[in-house]
């Protein structure tokens, strides 16, 4: 078949007898790397973990756990991505609603894509009877906001999610917190402290980005201490 060049030569090269196989190993396509999507069959193991709620309007806990898939095994491309959810619990209260959820997040996980989004779109639902304080000074605002709270602790390990502050921020907020407390008199900072706050100061208050009990007064502004929130910036 006749080929009509219909640009300007600009170099040439001869091929010899044993470079036609070479040139047609450059000219194949690269190995397409397998990427999540739909028609993904489910491989007949898959790693997972398993995450414990624990919630004071329950007398049982509800166990969440998330199957993960590996693409590209042993390549330098190789990935972990989350293939299905499985929400269980004695407490048939939820029974309903909580199948429901397992099937559309499983649904979105093997869609492909960016599935991060599911974190923040779990934790705006609000309880109309109210939320809860976690055990640590956390309040909850509902039972499904706390489970987009274990699918970002899950997207984190994973690698598909990254924590906002880095180990300098880190560092600052221990700074902060420390200095905190040694502006309290020991005894006062013994007779407020108590186990469900864990290692936040007494007395701080709620954050209004991250619900956390961890706000404290400092430099003229409060400060979060868990999540860096500032109203000095």
């Amino acid at each position: 078949m006749a080929l009509k060049i219909t640009s300007k030569i600009v170099d040439y090269a001869v091929v010899k007898p044993d470079e036609p196989a070479k040139l047609a190993e450059v000219a194949a396509p690269a190995e397409q790397l397998e990427e999540m999507h739909e028609k993904l069959k489910r491989p007949e193991f898959l790693e997972g973990s398993t995450y414990k709620i624990k919630t004071p309007t329950s007398e049982h806990a509800i166990y969440v756990t998330i199957n993960d898939v590996i693409l590209n095994h042993g390549s330098d491309h190789e990935i972990r991505r989350p293939f299905e959810i499985f929400i269980n619990s004695k407490n048939m209260e939820h029974y309903q609603w909580i199948s429901a959820l397992t099937l559309i997040i499983s649904a979105v996980f093997r869609k492909g894509g960016d599935c991060t989004f599911l974190v923040e779109e779990l934790r705006s639902v609000f309880d109309p009877k109210g939320g809860y304080m976690k055990r640590g000074g956390r309040w909850m605002p509902s039972l499904v906001a706390e489970i987009g709270d274990v699918l970002e602790q899950h997207l984190t390990r994973i690698g598909m999610m990254t924590n906002e502050m880095d180990e300098h921020q880190r560092a600052y907020l221990e700074q902060k917190r420390a200095e905190f407390v040694s502006l309290k008199p020991q005894g006062q900072v013994d007779s407020d402290c108590d186990d469900s706050t864990e290692s936040y100061p007494p007395g701080a208050q709620m954050c209004g980005k991250c619900h956390t009990q961890a706000a404290v007064q400092m430099d003229g502004c409060m400060t979060c201490l868990n999540c860096g929130e500032s109203k000095c910036g």
